[in-house]
């Protein structure tokens, strides 16, 4: 790792702060979130455990402080790659596609045992700073439904967003043991929650294959 420079004391907290984040994304792509250590962590940051521990105290700390940072980038990109005339159908579309990537590139384990890991109380830090991630999906939901693209009465948006994402959830071990793919899993969980949402199975189908990659091109 090359040595840290910055011109103030505050530029260089805060580019040891993003070096330590870079670390854990890093290590959870190639380890599982379970798996990382605060040494691993140090190491791979280029500095020592002393100053790891300056920034943050433990591991559920530095967990949360990662979630938050990987959950406000998801938003951001989320809004700044999608096209502003993309239906509400393409938009969950897009939202589901989001979600299985950030999963595989950030393997994690099961609610049960992370709460196990991490304590009661730092599991509940982590699913309140998840929570963006649902009240979007949420958003779509709600749009779709004002403007007639969705039925509103089939699956209220926060219903919906709570069961799209268990589905997610649900497909972490297949995708993760290479049961299934990230393209395959992405198609199941759209047509299923926009059928769900009142949408013909060939309009379902038609805005499953719209992607990140698809605006892109397009």
């Amino acid at each position: 790792m090359p040595k840290i420079s910055a011109p103030t004391v505050a530029a260089h907290r805060t580019q040891t702060r993003e070096r330590i984040l870079e670390a854990v994304a890093s290590l959870t792509r190639s380890q599982g979130i379970d798996r990382v250590s605060m040494t691993d962590v140090a190491a791979e940051a280029g500095i020592t455990r002393t100053a790891l521990y300056n920034y943050f105290p433990d591991k559920p700390a530095l967990l949360l402080s990662f979630t938050e940072h990987v959950t406000t980038a998801f938003v951001e990109r989320y809004r700044r790659e999608l096209p502003s005339d993309a239906s509400a159908a393409e938009r969950l579309s897009a939202f589901v596609w989001f979600q299985l990537h950030g999963l595989v590139e950030h393997p994690h384990p099961a609610a049960a045992e992370l709460s196990a890991i991490l304590g009661p109380d730092a599991y509940q830090a982590l699913a309140d700073h998840v929570a963006p991630m649902q009240q979007l999906l949420a958003e779509i939901v709600r749009q779709g439904a004002a403007n007639g693209e969705f039925d509103f009465h089939a699956a209220p948006p926060e219903a919906t967003a709570k069961l799209a994402l268990a589905m997610i959830g649900a497909q972490r071990v297949p995708l993760l043991n290479g049961e299934t793919d990230v393209d395959e899993t992405h198609s199941l969980v759209t047509v299923f929650t926009l059928r769900a949402l009142g949408l013909p199975h060939d309009t379902a189908e038609r805005a499953a294959r719209f992607t990140p990659e698809h605006a892109r091109r397009d």
